[in-house]
């Protein structure tokens, strides 16, 4: 038993050291097949990295050797990582110049690009997605040559060319931009504009579809201002959609191209927008819009500070804009303080100097090949908008709010000025569908008047309408820069009113317009050399009725484009003053004597740069002294109303003009006599060798105006003193016969008070305190005696109206 337990236990350790021996092997054999695939994972993974590590410098090296080969430019980059397996690819620092040069054309601190491997298979190339990073892209233009365009060049497919091979497919697919800058250079005109902070992104292009979308936002690079917004194209049939938000953006591009078209000028404004829109780009009118659109801080003109036009903002709310389909519905259109300057001067006006003569600057570049973004905005309102009238138009609410339009002739001997302002003009709903549409204008007139007019009219046709018209309040006086440059008579006295109604049917017109000048009346005559000579005394004799007012019917009929003016009612009237007049002059001349009497008893007037008082004014003044020393309790108020801004033209005008005469004659001022003043004063400011003088003293083109020239060459400061000294002495001229008698204390005289005077020259006013003189209270008491009969009481009523003018 106990060699049979032995020979078994024999025999199992034996079979045990066998089954042992196998597992060792197996195990051996395992192991040895876990090291041969981990050494060739291992050897794969290596070969992998060397393959990314040595294909991506490879693959740097290969596009900048071959890349003027195959692009014509050069292309440089930090470093290129490029991953086979999962088609990715990024340039880092990437740049590619201009062709032939060593600028830059465009940079990227890094463009990212993930292939498709597997869509290579079914020879379709895929590009899942492009990402460029803060690229900066920099556009030149040269006359009609891009910097871009040998690449458009090289990348288009050949027509010509016949291809037997079967078609390759091309997707890209999200195309992103982030943070970018792109700058357009246009050196014919020239433009520097750029944008930044560009984001785009886009889901792409498919080759089997043919729409591309995308969301961009983008920031002014030359001033503030953002946008954002999101589009469709179709490729095929080029039918686009777009909406796009603006948020007070810098129109600083506009001011560059005008610069092409202008030899002067300054230009600011922003945008904002809302808009939604759809059309195609071969039809331009085949365009549906809606939204808001608002243009503020809008400024042009002949500087930065010298405004020719502007306003504050202008605002449509657009409904639905379809010029295709005939249809303009706006729900506002409001523009708010528009300005806008008119200037004639010698020699053109101010649109002509920024223009040139007729607009040729405008015509000179719409005609030629180069672009200019503002003719072709303005081509491009054209075109939408030339249907208008023939189109269904509606607009909710219009109006203009605080305008001002402003008129300057510097053609006549001396400036003449006006300005409608406030301006405002209104209209109900404007509705092709309605019969009427009323549109309301009123405005002041600086310096002195008002207006007002109705115009209504027929939405369906243009020439059917009916304006009624008011202008009243008007001192003649104001247009003494014309009367004295084309008669040499100023005008002191006078009140001036028009106003008519038109009625037009089918550019018929059926019109009638009334002239009332109420007492006009001359004054003395200016001897220049720069003015005609009218007998206007002589003339006003004919022309002024038996109350002193020309009252004329005016009717006009005939059509919008050859109009008749019917002047029977002037003459008649002037028939009537010859004959009739002569019979009626005592009562002329007692009308005329009351009011110098009441005039002189409450006014004293300087004539232009004067100080000396005329022999009436004299005897007028020794009368008030002789009044006051017999009246010890009565007291006067002298109010000074000087007429600065004419006096200092005047001032300006004589001071230059001596200044001339004596380079001429080479004198001294202080060798200057009264004959030598004469000269001076007679010299036309208009005279050629004077204009001469102050080219030649003045060198700046863009002073338009002799009296600018002139005030650069004397200085505001000598004028200002000059004022001063000329109000001093006349202030004396005036006290003198008072302290002759010793009643200065019962004059009291005020502050002087800067205005524009009814009758166009500086002024004293005489207001009496106490007793009143007695020719003063009869001249009064004969005055409303006349004023209440014939023929003087039919416009008693229109004096009392326009009597506020004088209240100044």
């Amino acid at each position: 038993m106990t060699f049979a337990g032995i020979s078994f236990l024999n025999v199992g350790n034996k079979i045990g050291s066998v089954n042992n021996s196998q597992k060792i092997k197996w195990w051996k054999k395992i192991s040895g097949l876990k090291k041969t695939l981990l050494i060739t994972a291992c050897t794969i993974l290596l070969f992998a990295i060397l393959i990314i590590v040595f294909i991506s410098p490879i693959t740097k090296y290969l596009v900048e050797k071959y890349d003027e080969r195959y692009t014509g430019r050069q292309i440089t980059m930090d470093w290129a990582y490029v991953n086979p397996f999962t088609g990715y690819i990024h340039f880092n620092n990437f740049k590619i110049n201009e062709s032939k040069s060593d600028s830059v054309f465009f940079t990227s601190a890094g463009v990212s690009i993930n292939f498709s491997l597997i869509k290579l298979l079914s020879k379709t190339y895929e590009i899942n997605a492009i990402t460029l990073d803060n690229p900066v892209g920099i556009i030149h233009q040269y006359h009609d040559t891009l910097n871009f365009d040998d690449l458009i060049e090289l990348f288009s497919s050949k027509k010509d060319t016949v291809s037997t091979k079967e078609p390759v497919n091309f997707n890209i697919l999200n195309f992103k931009i982030r943070n970018g800058e792109f700058i357009y250079l246009d050196h014919q005109t020239p433009i520097h504009y750029s944008i930044k902070n560009v984001q785009f992104e886009s889901p792409g292009m498919r080759w089997d579809s043919d729409t591309i979308a995308a969301n961009f936002s983008f920031s002014s690079g030359v001033g503030k201002g953002e946008v954002k917004g999101d589009f469709t194209i179709n490729t095929d049939n080029l039918d686009y959609r777009y909406s796009v938000i603006v948020k007070k953006f810098d129109l600083d591009i506009i001011e560059q191209y005008l610069k092409d078209l202008t030899n002067y000028g300054s230009f600011r404004a922003y945008l904002d927008a809302d808009i939604k829109s759809k059309g195609n780009f071969k039809d331009k009118e085949n365009v549906t819009t809606s939204g808001m659109l608002s243009i503020s801080d809008f400024h042009f003109g002949k500087n930065p500070k010298e405004d020719y036009a502007s306003f504050k903002q202008l605002k449509l709310l657009i409904h639905e804009l379809s010029p295709k389909k005939k249809i303009y519905f706006y729900d506002l259109i409001t523009l708010i303080e528009p300005y806008f300057k008119y200037e004639r001067y010698d020699y053109l006006d101010n649109i002509e100097t920024i223009f040139g003569r007729d607009g040729e600057n405008i015509t000179e570049t719409s005609n030629s090949s180069r672009f200019n973004l503002v003719i072709e905005i303005a081509n491009y309102i054209k075109v939408i908008s030339r249907n208008f009238l023939q189109s269904h138009f509606k607009i909710t609410h219009f109006d203009i709010v605080k305008g001002n339009i402003k008129f300057n002739d510097y053609s006549l001997s001396e400036k003449f000025s006006a300005e409608l302002n406030p301006l405002s003009i209104t209209a109900d709903s404007i509705d092709k569908k309605n019969e009427r549409a009323n549109i309301f204008l009123q405005s002041g007139i600086i310096p002195f008047g008002e207006v007002k007019a109705h115009l209504s009219i027929n939405p369906k046709d243009s020439s059917d309408f009916d304006i009624f018209y008011k202008v009243e309040k008007i001192p003649f006086a104001v247009f003494n820069p014309y009367t004295i440059t084309y008669t040499s008579f100023p005008i002191n006295r006078g009140t001036l009113e028009l106003n008519g109604t038109w009625n037009v049917r089918n550019g018929i017109i059926q019109s009638n317009n009334h002239l009332l000048l109420i007492d006009p009346r001359t004054a003395k005559r200016l001897k220049n050399k720069d003015v005609n000579w009218i007998p206007l005394p002589l003339v006003m004799a004919f022309v002024r009725e038996r109350g002193n007012i020309i009252d004329y019917e005016i009717p006009i009929s005939g059509n919008l484009k050859d109009p008749k003016f019917h002047l029977h009612d002037v003459v008649f009237d002037i028939m009537e003053n010859i004959f009739v007049k002569p019979v009626t002059t005592p009562y002329r001349i007692e009308v005329k004597s009351t009011e110098t009497e009441i005039e002189k008893s409450l006014s004293v007037v300087w004539e232009m740069r004067k100080s000396s008082l005329d022999p009436k004014q004299q005897d007028f003044l020794e009368k008030i002294a002789q009044f006051l020393s017999e009246k010890p309790e009565a007291t006067v108020t002298v109010f000074p109303h000087q007429y600065s801004v004419k006096e200092k033209e005047y001032i300006l005008l004589y001071e230059s003009k001596k200044a001339y005469y004596l380079s001429k004659h080479n004198f001294k001022d202080s060798t200057l006599n009264e004959t030598d003043k004469v000269a001076i004063d007679k010299t036309s400011a208009k005279d050629s060798s004077f204009i001469r003088f102050l080219n030649k003293m003045v060198k700046d083109s863009l002073l338009f105006t002799i009296q600018d020239k002139c005030i650069l060459l004397l200085g505001a400061p000598k004028v200002d003193n000059e004022l001063k000294r000329l109000m001093n002495d006349r202030e004396q001229a005036f006290m003198s016969f008072f302290i002759k008698r010793n009643v200065q204390n019962q004059v009291h005289l005020s502050k002087v008070e800067n205005v524009i005077p009814f009758n166009g020259f500086s002024y004293y006013k005489i207001d009496y305190k106490g007793d009143v003189p007695k020719t003063l209270q009869k001249a009064y008491e004969k005055m409303n005696d006349l004023d209440g009969k014939a023929p003087r009481n039919k416009f008693k009523d229109a004096r009392k109206k326009n009597n506020s003018v004088l209240k100044n």
